[in-house]
């Protein structure tokens, strides 16, 4: 039975973790300027950061707003420019 609950820790829980922390991490880091991917599928660029907001321009002049949580993806430099 320990067996088995230790190959579920080691194959479920701690890797969903590592991947949690992973996220949390990357959200806490966003920056204006950084080009982003959301839950949603809008790619844009950072305009404004907030604590819990931020504001992702997704086409010239078109500015939403979205919840850090909703970002998925850093997108490398100039994506957003190129899309």
């Amino acid at each position: 039975m320990a067996v088995l609950i230790g190959a579920f820790y080691f194959m479920l829980i701690r890797p969903q973790n590592k991947k949690m922390k992973e996220h949390r991490d990357m959200v806490a880091k966003l920056v204006v300027g950084d080009d982003v991917a959301t839950a949603g599928g809008l790619i844009g660029r950072v305009t404004e950061a907030g604590e819990l907001y931020l504001s992702v321009e997704v086409a010239k002049d078109v500015v939403v707003k979205v919840q850090r949580f909703q970002v998925t993806q850093v997108l490398p430099k100039g994506t957003f420019k190129n899309a």
